[in-house]
């Protein structure tokens, strides 16, 4: 009777350590890929950062207007060359 109990206990024993190593397989598997994310989030921050700064780099008019002239070849307006249209009828 206690061959069998000694039996069981060290099938218990033994699968019980296999469940921590697992555990523990499975634990360092969650933090390297919480490292990886959290390197991840940091990239994106540094990126974010880089577009907030180009977004507010080409919204500027100066820079609009020089690409106007240059590219568009448009000028600003002036009384002279501004024309008025009236509603023509009654």
């Amino acid at each position: 009777m206690s061959g069998k109990i000694n039996v069981v206990l060290t099938t218990l024993l033994v699968g019980c350590a296999l469940s921590v190593v697992n555990a523990r397989y499975q634990a360092r598997h969650l933090f390297i890929d919480q490292e990886r994310l959290v390197q991840q989030q940091r990239q994106l921050e540094v990126d974010w950062a880089q577009l907030q700064l180009d977004q507010s780099t080409l919204g500027k008019n100066e820079r609009i207007e020089q690409i106007a002239r240059s590219e568009l070849n448009m000028a600003p307006l002036s009384p002279a060359r501004t024309q008025y249209l009236t509603e023509g009828g009654k």
